[in-house]
């Protein structure tokens, strides 16, 4: 099929895909993608069970470090700031012998806010305020300091750069009053006030970098990898990794586009054409995020059980399921030709593997080719071979966790 002949949505993601494609010559990207990505966005705030095969290890399941917050110096005079104005933060865990001049930079999620009403609710939570951070969060997975747990990045320099703009780091308004109200959109001057200072605590020294996330981190994780190259010297490793973010313009159950009109809505108060000069008005940046089974779209309820718990969907829900799987292979079919690209994508029902240990590597992590996501992204990194693990369709994996929700999202 011809790109002029195909579908919109595979068209707009080819289209994109290209548009990176100095990002794969530079600093090559690796997506971590699974069945209902679409589906759950980042809800992971609102699952209440990982449901897993087996009981998990000691190992697997002990905590990780807690690691202090940090907020950013002269965040004002910099227009850096959270939704309601407080300076964003960053937690830092300094690396140690072989890793001390590595570093790996993560982008937290958290979804978006379209309009002022839910931009003002998040001013009010760790999402838009660093009032309401936590002044220590744990790091595990693939920011834990345990070699067991995170064998390739364990004695680095890691970074957990907190999310406070609503749209992904890359809003840039210089107007801090909407309809009367302040509102800070500074995701773009965020991410650039932060990448300097940690530039000066000795990321421009990094032999090797990473930059990671999670979602809407993940996406935000594509908005800047060729940016995050720019910084570092010339001779280093550096490398993209998005968990979770790689979101498909497709037609949701009532045959709506939703989400497109919703991040859509991001795109316009956050004026984020401006940072995307690139995308055509038929190509806007707002065709980049899809939900399957908003609660919009089903009135009726009929799906609530499904977009709950994966294990009661119906034959004919799973085969929806089974074509959006489908979708977001045609769609990457591209990716698989690149040598420099990684993929790993499994048929888990669940959000944000990288930063849970369980799921990133342990024991009984989830599996493909009988390699676990902490496994296969090591590979890659590090050119130990060429990675495009895709998997078999749900639910042929015995070794997915799969969320249960105790609600659906209210978005």
């Amino acid at each position: 099929m011809s790109p002029s002949s195909a579908p919109a949505s595979r068209r707009h993601l080819r289209l994109w895909w290209r548009r990176r494609g100095r990002a794969g010559a530079v600093a090559a990207t690796f997506a971590a993608a699974l069945l209902a990505a679409g589906l759950l966005l980042a809800l992971s705030y609102y699952a209440s069970v990982v449901a897993p095969r087996a009981a998990p290890s000691s190992s697997s399941s002990s905590s990780g470090a807690l690691v202090d917050l940090t907020l950013l110096r002269r965040a004002e005079k910099k227009g850096a700031l959270c939704l309601d104005g407080s300076a964003p933060g960053y937690h830092l865990q300094r690396g140690s012998g072989s890793g001390s001049q590595s570093w790996l930079i993560h982008l937290e999620g958290g979804g978006w806010c379209r309009n002022l009403k839910s931009c003002a609710s998040r001013q009010k939570s760790m999402l838009g305020s660093s009032r309401y951070m936590e002044r220590q969060v744990e790091f595990a997975g693939i920011l834990s300091d345990d070699e067991a747990q995170n064998p390739d990045f364990y004695d680095w320099n890691k970074v957990k750069i907190r999310y406070c703009d609503g749209a992904s780091f890359s809003g840039n308004v210089k107007d801090e009053f909407q309809n009367g109200t302040k509102f800070f959109f500074r995701g773009q001057r965020i991410w650039k006030a932060v990448m300097d200072e940690l530039l000066l605590k000795g990321l421009k020294h990094a032999k090797q970098a990473f930059l990671t996330g999670c979602s809407a981190g993940g996406l935000a994780t594509y908005i800047h990898c060729d940016d995050f190259r720019a910084l570092l010297p010339k001779d280093s490793r550096v490398k993209c990794l998005a968990d979770g973010g790689f979101f498909l313009d497709v037609e949701d159950i009532s045959k709506q586009r939703t989400l497109r009109a919703f991040y859509s809505e991001v795109v316009r108060l956050q004026d984020l054409k401006r940072r995307f000069l690139h995308c055509s008005s038929s190509e806007d940046p707002g065709q980049v995020q899809h939900v399957l089974a908003p609660e919009a779209s089903d009135p009726k309820h009929s799906w609530l059980d499904c977009r709950l718990d994966i294990s009661k969907c119906n034959p004919n829900q799973l085969k929806i399921l089974q074509g959006f799987r489908e979708e977001l292979h045609v769609a990457m079919s591209e990716l698989k030709q690149k040598k420099d690209w990684g993929i790993f994508i499994d048929s888990c029902f669940v959000h944000c593997q990288s930063l849970n240990s369980l799921t990133w590597h342990s024991p009984s992590s989830p599996r493909v080719s009988n390699k676990t996501i902490a496994e296969a992204v090591g590979d890659w990194f590090f050119d130990r071979r060429e990675v495009k693990e895709l998997d078999c369709e749900y639910p042929c994996n015995p070794t997915c966790h799969n969320l249960v929700f105790d609600k659906p999202f209210k978005g």
